[in-house]
């Protein structure tokens, strides 16, 4: 078994699974229940599911969509979007999701996620860091899918969340996601060097070797993947896949 957890990271909008690139301009992948059984065949070990539309369109989770989720994943599953209040995360809990990620309810009360700890454990409690580059080139988190700019420093809310209960941390560079262009490690060593919690580092893979320097040299407990599981090569079409354990194995052990 891998020492670092390599998750996919799957993004939904309406009832349909998509890919973003820099939180803007997306393409469709398919049908998240299918492509669920095809993550199972495939083995993998964790998985997790984003809706990108439910903060900005200020509504809660499409709770259909993520009971077929539910149904279909042999393996942990989380989900992230629309969670804005504890009776919320309690009905996306009973659906079968072990863990909850929150973004925009998070910033906009920080006491959230003490109130998700105290309800479920931290354990359950994974708070997502988007962070898109000001102006300035100083590194802000980002809410509402990237729409808002809090102007907090990510090292910054990362101690905070951390103290306020949760388990992990989910850091997204958004200037980089769905780019292939590598992970920002700078970033992703900041946070996880200011940090005891793990640290899933996502946004910018395009190679195993990627996958490699974001744990070796951003110090990532673990990474998510989101366009090298669901496209062929970067250009190319449609191909839901995972990377072979033993080339793995040979960047993160």
């Amino acid at each position: 078994m891998l020492r670092t957890r390599v998750i996919p990271c799957l993004l939904l909008r309406n009832e349909s699974l998509v890919k973003t690139v820099r939180f803007g301009r997306f393409g469709y992948i398919g049908d998240p229940a299918n492509t669920c059984r095809i993550f199972n065949e495939l083995e993998v070990d964790e998985l997790s599911f984003l809706d990108i539309s439910a903060s900005r369109e200020g509504r809660e989770p499409n709770y259909r969509i993520l009971a077929e989720i539910a149904n279909e994943c042999f393996m942990p599953v989380s989900y992230g979007g629309g969670i804005s209040t504890v009776l919320i995360a309690e009905r996306v809990h009973r659906l079968g999701f072990e863990k909850m990620v929150v973004n925009t309810a998070a910033l906009a009360r920080p006491a959230f996620i003490t109130e998700l700890s105290a309800a479920f454990g931290s354990q359950s409690v994974i708070v997502s860091i988007d962070v898109k580059a000001s102006v300035m080139g100083r590194p802000h988190c980002r809410a509402v899918s990237g729409t808002r700019d809090s102007r907090r420093s990510p090292v910054d809310w990362a101690k905070e969340v951390r103290d306020r209960g949760a388990g992990e941390i989910l850091l997204t560079s958004i200037d980089r996601e769905g780019t292939w262009k590598g992970f920002d490690i700078e970033l992703i060593r900041s946070v996880a060097d200011a940090v005891d919690i793990p640290v899933i580092a996502q946004g910018g893979a395009g190679s195993v070797e990627d996958i490699g320097k974001a744990v070796n040299e951003g110090h990532a407990s673990a990474v998510g993947l989101g366009s090298m599981v669901v496209y062929q090569k970067k250009g190319m079409g449609v191909l839901v896949n995972f990377p072979q354990p033993h080339m793995l194995e040979a960047v993160i052990g």
